[in-house]
């Protein structure tokens, strides 16, 4: 039903009905739940890699994956008349996703992320305490260990 000012309208209510389209990374679906596994790698503190990989896969299946990397930046409310239905959906999400990335994390490592505010910032700390930045030079370090062989 469409309103006097060319807004849409419910129909028996008279209240304007904002709506997340499926499509935006701030929509969560009605089977989307804070008890969902993104994938049965669990965090461990040594599998970063594995782990970082599996869990944006499934994120990325869920379109959430720009909520990790920040390029889904959290609104401002403009004013409040404006009903911050982008800012009450954004919220969700984070709250959402912060749920899935505890369950894929090992309890004991929960508290490193317990008073981390948002998905980017439990992200970024993870990657820098637990991301190899070498992987190289222990792939390398490992083969030389290999080769060496006791002298006789």
């Amino acid at each position: 039903m469409t309103g006097p000012n060319g807004d849409d309208r419910q129909s028996g209510g008279g209240k304007k009905h904002d709506v997340i389209p499926p499509s935006s990374p701030l929509y969560l679906h009605p089977s989307d739940s804070p008890s969902l596994m993104l994938t049965q790698t669990i965090f461990n503190g040594d599998n970063y890699d594995i782990w970082a990989d599996a869990v944006c896969n499934g994120l990325d299946a869920k379109n959430k994956l720009r909520l990790v990397d920040d390029t889904v930046k959290q609104p401002v409310l403009k004013s409040s008349s404006d009903g911050g239905m982008e800012c009450v959906a954004w919220r969700q999400c984070n709250a959402m996703v912060k749920a899935w990335l505890r369950n894929v994390i090992d309890p004991k490592l929960h508290p490193s992320i317990t008073f981390t505010a948002t998905v980017p910032e439990i992200w970024a700390e993870l990657k820098e305490r637990y991301a190899q930045g070498n992987a190289p030079r222990v792939h390398q370090l490992k083969n030389d260990l290999n080769e060496c062989k006791q002298a006789k």
